[in-house]
């Protein structure tokens, strides 16, 4: 067997070989030997089956078994003169060469391996910049924020109209064609007049309107409404109005500030102090999800130097393929089958981006490991479960759906990506 492996680079190898007919001769006679032991065929007894007829039940398959294992042989001392090892290996080997004649086999084999990439200088790559202040009047304007929202309603003793900002009370039917339809009635129906909770112009036309009034709102429904039996049709509405509410005023004291820290000695000063740190972080977030990350991992990406597995990136190619297949027209795609180079001028169209996504994610998980940042599957779920109760979904039919479709990996390893980048942005700060 002859063997030569070349590392083509840091990251990819390729073993060339020739091995002769008479290797594979020897490795059918030892499988075959060792399957007469075991082989059960009618007529012989368990372990005494001749080889001969082993050969002639089996056939070729032996002769498939026999080059595997010569493959393996080739792939096993091509990795030993490259000093590489399997656990540093990436996917699987590719055979991208076998041919075969009388007295021998010629194969190539492609190796990718885990490159190695250096973080001596991750640090300089993070971006200088000034953790954001927060203001006196900031934090007042934010307290009053809460006292509003904390505020109950409160119905007007004078009876005024009613102006945007005001909850107004209603009983309302409605009606198209002149027929009332399903769903289309509400008796004392809280409305906030600006909330754009109603169909469009609805609200608008209750502004000036005063308690005990009754009066006609025409409307539209729009073509996307959700009921397509409502979708684009003029409606009338019969509007009632009972009450006209609005916050009541809340007093920002030691009391307040008690009932919002859940703390019987809170003072408004303490409360400041809590809401002037949460603001600071919402400031600190808002600037590196906008602004900081992405830069931090465009210079992670254009610094940072070294050897992609080739099949990673044909692998991302191939993704970003498909997905433009997915847009395009039964001819278009029949083209791409039919012309080679047009396919082959798509794929080439994408490689810039899948390499750089490719490096990205090695980057990343380097620096997970040297960071010691780690996502466990608890925290993605607890995360989709939390996102899927906000937008009022059932946390486990949406985990259900992601985990089905396979998205489970690349949410961990966006957690892990936003994790690794805060660190370093963290660390920025601390210096």
């Amino acid at each position: 067997m002859e063997i030569k492996a070349n590392k083509i680079n840091g990251a990819n190898a390729e073993i060339e070989a020739v091995i002769s007919m008479d290797e594979v001769n020897a490795n059918v006679e030892k499988i075959a030997k060792q399957l007469s032991k075991t082989a059960n065929i009618q007529g012989f007894r368990k372990g005494k089956v001749p080889v001969a007829i082993i050969k002639k039940q089996y056939g070729q398959k032996l002769v498939e078994d026999a080059e595997a294992e010569a493959l393996r042989e080739v792939l096993s001392k091509g990795l030993d003169e490259l000093n590489v090892s399997n656990d540093s290996l990436i996917g699987e080997p590719t055979i991208s060469k076998f041919d075969k004649s009388d007295d021998k086999i010629e194969v190539a084999i492609k190796v990718a391996q885990r490159p190695e990439i250096n973080l001596d200088d991750v640090d300089s790559l993070v971006p200088d910049f000034k953790k954001p202040e927060v203001t006196d009047k900031e934090v007042d304007e934010r307290i009053k924020e809460i006292a509003e929202g904390q505020a109950p309603l409160v119905n007007i003793k004078r009876n005024r109209k009613m102006r945007e900002g005001d909850t107004a009370v209603i009983d309302f039917e409605g009606f198209i064609d002149g027929k009332a339809f399903e769903g289309g009635a509400a008796e004392n129906f809280e409305l906030l007049l600006g909330s754009g909770q109603f169909i469009p112009g609805f609200e608008d036309q209750l502004i000036g309107v005063k308690r005990d009034e009754e009066v006609e709102i025409n409307v539209t429904f729009p073509e996307n409404y959700g009921s397509k039996d409502l979708a684009g049709k003029d409606a009338m509405f019969k509007v009632k109005v009972n009450q006209i509410k609005v916050k009541d005023e809340v007093e920002v004291n030691d009391e307040f500030a008690q009932k919002l820290l859940s703390k019987e000695d809170a003072t408004v000063d303490e409360l400041k102090t809590e809401v002037k740190k949460a603001l600071e972080q919402e400031k600190l977030a808002k600037l590196y999800n906008e602004e900081l990350k992405p830069k931090l991992l465009e210079a992670l990406v254009e610094k940072i130097d070294f050897d992609l597995p080739e099949f990673v990136v044909d692998q991302e190619i191939d993704m970003a393929v498909n997905k433009k297949a997915s847009t395009m027209s039964e001819d278009e795609i029949k083209e791409l089958r039919e012309n080679k180079e047009k396919l082959e001028e798509l794929r080439e169209s994408f490689r810039d981006e899948a390499t750089k996504s490719v490096k990205a994610t090695f980057i990343i998980d380097a620096l997970a490991a040297k960071l010691g940042v780690k996502v466990e599957e608890q925290e993605v779920m607890q995360t989709i479960y939390f996102e899927a109760m906000q937008m009022g979904q059932d946390p486990q039919k949406a985990y259900d759906q992601y985990k089905d479709a396979g998205y489970l990996p690349a949410i961990q390893m966006s957690m892990v990506e936003d994790r690794v980048l805060t660190t370093l942005l963290n660390k920025k700060i601390e210096e």
